[in-house]
């Protein structure tokens, strides 16, 4: 049996939103990670499981292919500008480490209650960190509001498509 399709007017949006993802310049700062069998976690859920090793990236997370592939589409003059972004560890470490790679002025907002080594590895790339609010959601709105204020571009977490195709 065959399923019929209903296209949408979503569809063009999808072939366009694939080639964001196949033309995002990830791999300038990250590495292709293996899939590894998992042997011991597939014994114990009867399955045969496979792990992508994003553990293995220079900032031991997937964090970093978003970050870069927003920054690095961004016009000179944005960059020319700086960006702001809010986060408790692994977005701010990406942030930080393309805007390093990439001589951009980056600021990253962080909740007072950050781990300190969170913040010394945001640190280690040069970024400026404003510790505001007791939670990321707090820090994504002071984030937000000093963007606006300071024309610096917010760079999303999650919520954006370069960051996504990243």
């Amino acid at each position: 049996m065959r399923l019929k399709i209903k296209k949408t007017g979503s569809f063009k949006n999808s072939k366009r939103y694939i080639k964001l993802i196949e033309n995002a310049s990830v791999y300038d700062v990250a590495i292709n990670s293996p899939i590894t069998f998992a042997p011991n976690l597939s014994l114990k859920e009867k399955n045969k499981i496979f792990l992508k090793r994003e553990d293995l990236q220079p900032i031991f997370s997937f964090k970093n292919r978003g970050a870069y592939n927003k920054i690095i589409n961004l016009s000179d003059s944005e960059k020319k500008r700086g960006v702001i972004a809010a986060s408790a560890g692994n977005h701010a470490q990406g942030v930080a480490s393309a805007c390093k790679k990439l001589k951009i002025k980056c600021t990253i907002v962080m909740p007072i209650t950050t781990p300190e080594i969170k913040i010394k590895d945001v640190k280690r790339f040069g970024a400026k960190i404003i510790q505001h609010g007791d939670d990321v959601n707090t820090a994504l709105h002071e984030a937000k509001s000093l963007s606006k204020k300071k024309k610096l571009t917010f760079v999303h977490p999650f919520d954006d498509p370069y960051t996504i195709a990243g």
